[in-house]
């Protein structure tokens, strides 16, 4: 039966009071996310890139979170409308525990607005499973929170 449990997916969007340019940067700008996801109530503490250069495909970066420290990459981007990430978390003994793949698709929704259709999918292995439900309501909270505080992020800073 654990087999047969279905990745966690999910489509949460928004629309940013900025121009798509200065969304998709936002985005990539792995650095700047300890700037407007501070004091969003995430679980994430902290973030770096750990690969050298401007950000692309392949570009590596180490999330700190409440939940330990958890790797991951961009393995997806097409600017300045598609970006996606990757992320796993692996218990101490090396196993796989979690997979997610947070994407954003951005496209112009008017004048100085972008339409943010973010999609969040994770894979829990194992007995991980097992909590399942669990694990979606979490996932939809975080991210939720992440895309209110990205969108929060511009309404605070004025576009230039």
């Amino acid at each position: 039966m654990l087999d047969r449990v279905k990745p966690i997916e999910f489509e949460l969007e928004r629309t940013i009071g900025a121009p798509i340019e200065q969304v998709f940067a936002r985005l990539v700008d792995i650095e700047g996310h300890n700037d407007w996801m501070a004091e969003a109530g995430s679980m994430l503490k902290h973030t770096r890139q750990t690969s050298p250069g401007e950000p692309g495909v392949g570009t590596t970066f180490v999330d700190e979170t409440t939940q330990g420290t958890m790797p991951g990459e961009i393995v997806e981007m097409t600017a300045p409308h598609t970006v996606v990430f990757h992320w796993w978390d692996r218990s101490k003994s090396g196993t796989l525990k979690f997979e997610g793949w947070p994407s954003y698709r951005l496209e112009p929704a008017g004048d100085n607005e972008t339409r943010v259709r973010h999609r969040g999918k994770l894979i829990s292995y194992g007995l991980w499973r097992l909590g399942t439900p669990i694990w979606r309501r979490f996932a939809v909270k975080e991210r939720t929170i992440t895309v209110d505080a990205l969108k929060a992020s511009f309404e605070r800073t004025p576009t230039l």
